[in-house]
């Protein structure tokens, strides 16, 4: 029977080591399970043994490092299945948030996270970041070592909370934070499927219009009407037709070239700052775009003040975590300013970014004190001035894409008509 060496924490969260004999992988983690441990590693010792043997054969002269790194050999899923997504680590910290307030410890409130983790990123994450905090490390120095999964905010905010001890509190308000982002994000994405839907079924109705049946109408104009010419109408209309049938190629390739132009302007600042700022000035979707980046600015810091991160720290934070070049350069701005001694108000006025309800209430936050909760209170104006913005826009979108479709179709439908008016009036001279 094959033996597996394994690595487990306790009940009390320490690390045990040993080996147990069974049928399988399978088996022996069921053995070490009943032990009341929790496995993080059960490696069959045979297998394991021909793995160092073989690598050491090959680097003789580091035969103790290949024995090493082949003890320590894992699968790695691909970056897009592996992932972390934000609705993820928001129900990762909910949980973690209720355990705590529970009145669970954190150790043993992320052991229990542990056992129960299905998603394998966290689930090693939270192992490395039990080991970190058993070697010594805060909670906040552990969460630091996975950039990927947890950003600045997450691990500022953790750090607030430990030294506030308030750490139900924060983890309660970054869950919170990430629920409302993700609250919005889905109520942009659910106001856009529909418009889309319909813009595609108009892109295919017109593109198969354009390509399969008028150029067959061209033919049979061609053949009753001679030198007769056709009306202006109908002559544009086959010219589009004839332009997307013979130059689809080069169309395409076009439009993939300017993505590609605009995705590598992206990479640069001054680029990134340009496609920005053209997104906050687009017609109709700029308003949307604007309103959501200022509902993240405002409760972005107004989360870290009132968790008790500091106010040049919370924004250098806000700056890092805006996802738009242009909010970013504002807070630097203002972060400039704030840093000489200055109020936050006349900088975020001075921007041009911010409209004048944000200067208002900052100010007044400002003079009575409770800045953070005015941001908060901004945060939760501009949510609702959102939800309004994309129901306004869904009204709007669909008509307008119906009767953008409905003239196109008849125009094509008008111009097909012309020509056999004209072959009628021949027929009946």
């Amino acid at each position: 029977m094959p033996t597996y060496s394994f690595t487990a924490m306790d009940s009390s969260g320490k690390e045990q080591t040993g080996t147990v004999e069974a049928s399988s992988q399978g088996a022996a983690i069921s053995i070490i399970k009943e032990q009341g441990m929790f496995p993080t590693r059960v490696e069959d010792q045979t297998v394991a043994a021909k793995a160092a043997k073989k690598a050491g054969k090959k680097t003789p002269a580091k035969g103790k490092a290949a024995n090493k790194s082949a003890m320590n050999m894992e699968i790695r899923l691909p970056s897009f299945m592996s992932r972390v997504k934000p609705k993820q680590l928001m129900t990762y910290t909910r949980q973690l948030a209720t355990l705590i307030n529970a009145g669970l410890p954190l150790m043993r409130s992320l052991q229990v996270i542990l056992r129960q983790e299905k998603h394998p990123q966290l689930r090693k994450a939270t192992a490395e970041i039990v080991e970190g905090i058993q070697t010594g490390s805060t909670f906040a120095e552990a969460l630091s070592q996975h950039p990927r999964i947890f950003n600045r905010l997450y691990v500022n905010m953790v750090k607030a909370g430990e030294l506030g001890g308030v750490m139900d509190v924060v983890l309660e308000r970054l869950a919170e934070f990430m629920e409302k982002a993700q609250r919005i994000r889905n109520k942009v994405v659910s106001a856009m499927v529909y418009p889309l839907v319909v813009l595609a079924m108009a892109v295919g109705i017109v593109s198969f219009l354009m390509i399969y049946i008028i150029p067959r109408f061209e033919q049979i104009f061609d053949d009753l009407l001679g030198e007769g010419g056709l009306p202006p109408l109908t002559q544009f209309v086959m010219n589009m037709s004839d332009m997307i049938a013979n130059r689809t190629l080069p169309l395409l390739i076009g439009i993939v070239a300017l993505v590609f132009l605009v995705k590598l302007a992206g990479k640069t600042k001054p680029g990134r700052y340009v496609v920005d700022f053209m997104k906050l000035r687009m017609p109709i979707f700029g308003v949307l775009l604007s309103k959501t980046a200022i509902a993240r600015f405002t409760r972005t810091l107004g989360t870290l003040m009132t968790s008790g991160v500091p106010v040049l720290q919370a924004l250098n934070i806000v700056r890092d975590t805006s996802g738009n070049e242009v909010i970013a350069r504002a807070v630097t701005t203002i972060h400039d300013s704030v840093k000489e001694g200055e109020n936050m108000a006349p900088p975020i006025m001075a921007s041009g970014v911010f409209p004048p309800m944000v200067v208002s209430m900052v100010e007044v936050g400002e003079e009575t004190g409770e800045l953070p909760e005015m941001l908060m209170k901004i945060a939760d104006n501009y949510d609702d001035e959102v939800d309004n913005t994309v129901a306004g826009l869904t009204s709007v979108i669909e008509p307008l894409l119906i009767v953008f479709l409905a003239v196109v179709v008849g125009t094509i439908v008008i111009a097909l008509f012309l020509p056999l008016i004209a072959i009628i009036g021949q027929i009946g001279q």
